[in-house]
């Protein structure tokens, strides 16, 4: 009963996430919203949308392993699992101008979260300036965007077409955005509470199964996004994604959270799976600087790297780093 409570989980946040991404998107637009913001906030943030509701909900549970391995291992999921998939569909070309800036905040920010994370506890202050920071730097690229409009802007405006193919009415748009909310909210509680039984029926960790069942559900949107994207021909808008994602993921649902309840750091993500979220956003990173595309043989490499992770944690982290040492 359990496993069809999660199934049911996954089904209602992908689903969910969908109908709130596009509910959203049209109301912007018949707000007058540019494009260009709009693929910059409304979609970067609906597609997170799963990964607050899902940490926030086991917060308030007292399950703060489920949120914070949810937040890191949806970063790593969408680096390795989302380009890697994507890459098989098809090659991911990489368009620097476009993607540096996001990039290097991505990395700044998990600099950032990632020394919190190394003191014990990200606090409610903590997380009031992790968010703060994102809505001045979100302000700055705007601004700065709309006054010469760069590559960036471009590929913001191609995120949100990519949403805006289905014309609605406005009642209908609010429909959608209501009812994806909804969904979104019970999927959440699906998973978070089914996640949780299965942790204690197998003997493992909450944090764990946030870094692999419940980060997998969650990232669910972000690779539907990124492999529908990729089949239109539009592969920069996977790389997109990802970045907005994981940007969102780190400052806005674990700064936004920690503003709510304080989040203590589980010993196991500070000694092993911040590192693989560290060395994942690097990689990528150097990806970036170099143009260099994301082939189909380095799809298959990330995606290897994924199952090898998601291996360590099935074995045990424990065994894996006596193994290497």
């Amino acid at each position: 009963m359990v496993y069809l409570q999660i199934l049911g989980g996954f089904i209602l946040l992908l689903g969910g996430a969908e109908f709130l991404v596009r509910g959203a998107v049209q109301i912007a637009a018949k707000a007058g919203l540019s494009a260009m913001l709009i693929g910059m906030t409304v979609v970067a943030f609906g597609t997170s949308a799963p990964e607050f509701v899902v940490s926030l909900n086991a917060s308030l549970d007292g399950s703060t392993g489920i949120a914070l391995g949810n937040i890191i291992g949806s970063n790593i999921a969408n680096i390795f699992l989302i380009l890697g998939v994507t890459a098989l569909f098809a090659p991911i070309v990489v368009n620097v101008r476009a993607v540096i800036r996001d990039a290097l905040m991505v990395m700044a920010s998990s600099i950032l979260f990632a020394w919190l994370a190394l003191t014990g506890t990200i606090t409610s202050l903590a997380g009031g300036i992790m968010f703060l920071l994102l809505v001045a730097y979100f302000l700055y690229s705007y601004l700065r965007e709309r006054r010469s409009h760069r590559a960036s802007a471009d590929l913001h405006e191609r995120e949100a077409d990519e949403v805006q193919d289905l014309k609605m009415s406005t009642s209908m748009a609010w429909l959608c955005l209501i009812g994806g909310l909804v969904a979104v909210a019970y999927g959440a509680e699906l998973l978070v509470t089914g996640g949780t039984v299965v942790a204690r029926g197998f003997g493992v960790s909450e944090e764990v199964i946030g870094l692999t069942l419940i980060a997998f559900g969650t990232s669910l949107p972000e690779l539907a996004a990124s492999v529908m994207a990729a089949l239109r021909g539009h592969t920069d808008v996977a790389i997109g994604t990802v970045i907005g994602s994981n940007l969102f993921n780190i400052m806005c649902v674990g700064g936004g959270v920690a503003v709510i309840v304080p989040l203590s750091v589980p010993e196991q993500l500070q000694n092993y799976d911040l590192w693989v979220m560290m060395a994942a956003t690097v990689l990528l990173l150097a990806y970036l600087s170099i143009g260099r595309r994301i082939g189909r043989v380095d799809g298959f490499i990330f995606t290897a790297v994924y199952g090898a992770y998601i291996a360590s944690q099935a074995i045990g982290v424990d065994k894996v780093m006596g193994m290497v040492g």
